[in-house]
């Protein structure tokens, strides 16, 4: 499919911007949701808890299944569930349009997680087994990766606009992008070799303990977003949760064919890899939650302004596949890794003086550090996913890493909400809600702050050889 000098031809592009596609679908769709929900609650009269059920419930389907679907495209085929799911997600993401009451959209938002969750791991898969280790594979993920975390950020733009045009086009917006890539995919995608498939049957015994256990894990995340309901609810998830994933763990200890070896979690890089993208997007997804509050309560922007006002954030879909790659290559994905940490921490600090008064020119900075931070942490942390994995695990691995980004989205998005609302209390004045907010920004500092000292124990296991081998930078990605 490519060819020699590490140069892609036509057919390799093509593939590559398929998947590529198919994961800023992804991205997009959640990011035109959350603006549109203002529009949806008021044309369906949701109450706030149904509003927040719409958007937990692609968080439950999509966190509670990631583990299994990484496991299914491994063992069943990675075209194959990439194909089928992706028909799923093209399919329920258009009943969410013709909702007309609020359990309407719980169900299609719920299985549309779920797509996603079987649909993402096999595609980073497909990347992985389509493209050879090596400066090819480098830029691959790097384009993959870029365009993934573009969706998020022109997600909110171009929700702004489809809005004004009437909220049922964000549903029906990616059904049309959705076909486009599934045509493009069935004549395009070739099932990768993977060496080695696991044989024997299915372990159904670790899938139902594993999806249940995240499905709860998840819920008491979610739950957290309360905090005047009290910690009954949510204690008892993750009780449940946590008793669940222990019977998880004995059942692949002793099952023949295990849905996840559990060996692969003895990985140093694979399991900073994994705190990195939990705590990466943890503090992105808080901050974008908090800004979007101070922009549209406290400000009185609109939705549309507010999407420009974070454009600038979209500019990693530039960097990440072009920048991106070289600074890997020349510093190792360790060190990439960590700057990107790093330059986040920086850009949430700098919004922690947010003012009544603030100019766009204040907030500038901020957004244009994140936009780099995502440049410079994105695709690293998905090169990292499958770092020293074998060939034929890395639909696990990237069901791994795509659970984190799930958990470490809900994880962020609570604990700003909690924060800001039992700093709230009962107040309703512009400057009480902006200490609130003020307060909550503390959540985003915090968290990029942790991933930067975890990816620094990579760092110094590099330095030391323990894991890495080498002191040269590689083409692929260091230890994380």
């Amino acid at each position: 499919m490519s060819t020699t000098n590490n140069r892609m031809d036509a057919r390799a592009w093509g593939v590559l911007f398929v998947l590529a596609g198919a994961i800023f679908l992804e991205g997009i769709d959640v990011a035109m949701l959350n603006v549109a929900l203002p529009a949806i609650r008021a044309d369906l009269g949701l109450s706030t808890g149904m509003l927040s059920g719409v958007v937990s419930a692609y968080v439950l389907g999509y966190g509670g299944f990631m583990l299994l679907g990484g496991r299914a495209a491994d063992l069943l085929g990675r075209r194959r569930m990439f194909l089928f799911w992706l028909t799923v997600f093209l399919v329920f993401s258009g009943l969410g349009g013709f909702a007309t009451e609020g359990w309407m959209l719980l169900v299609a938002r719920f299985v549309t997680g779920v797509a996603a969750a079987f649909m993402a791991p096999a595609g980073l898969s497909l990347v992985t087994g389509n493209f050879p280790e090596g400066p090819q594979r480098t830029k691959a993920l790097g384009v993959y990766a870029g365009t993934a975390a573009g969706g998020f950020s022109l997600g909110l733009v171009v929700g702004g606009l489809l809005t004004s045009l009437g909220w049922r086009w964000v549903f029906f917006a990616p059904v049309l992008l959705a076909a486009v890539i599934l045509f493009a995919a069935v004549a395009l995608i070739k099932e990768a070799p993977a060496p080695e498939r696991p044989s024997g049957g299915f372990d159904l015994a670790g899938a139902f303990s594993i999806t249940g256990s995240m499905l709860l894990l998840v819920y008491g995340v979610v739950r957290l977003e309360h905090p005047g309901n009290g910690l009954a609810g949510p204690l008892g998830a993750f009780g449940a949760g946590l008793a669940l994933l222990v019977v998880f763990v004995l059942v692949e200890r002793r099952a023949a064919n295990p849905l996840v070896r559990l060996g692969i979690l003895r990985s140093g890089p694979l399991v900073r890899a994994n705190l990195g993208a939990l705590l990466f997007l943890a503090s992105f997804a808080g901050f974008q939650f908090v800004a979007t509050l101070y922009l549209q309560e406290v400000r009185g922007w609109s939705s549309l302004q507010t999407g420009l006002a974070m454009l600038v954030i979209g500019m990693d879909t530039v960097l990440a596949p072009t920048l991106t790659p070289r600074l890997v290559n020349r510093f190792g994905n360790v060190r990439v890794l960590f700057g990107g940490l790093v330059v986040a921490a920086l850009g949430y600090a700098l919004f922690l003086p947010i003012g009544m008064d603030w100019t766009y020119a204040a907030m500038l900075p901020t957004m244009l550090l994140l936009g780099l931070a995502f440049s410079l942490a994105y695709g690293p942390l998905t090169m990292a996913a499958t770092d020293g994995i074998e060939e034929h695990e890395h639909g696990l691995a990237g069901g791994l890493l795509y659970t984190s980004f799930q958990f470490g989205t809900a994880l962020g998005l609570s604990a700003v909400t909690a924060v800001s609302v039992a700093a709230l209390g009962g107040a309703t004045t512009p400057e009480a809600r902006l200490d609130a907010l003020q307060l909550a920004l503390v959540v985003p500092v915090a968290a990029a702050v942790a991933g930067a000292v975890i990816t620094a124990f990579g760092l110094r296991r590099r330095a030391g050889g323990a894991e890495a081998g080498q002191a040269a930078p590689v083409s692929v990605s260091t230890t994380t």
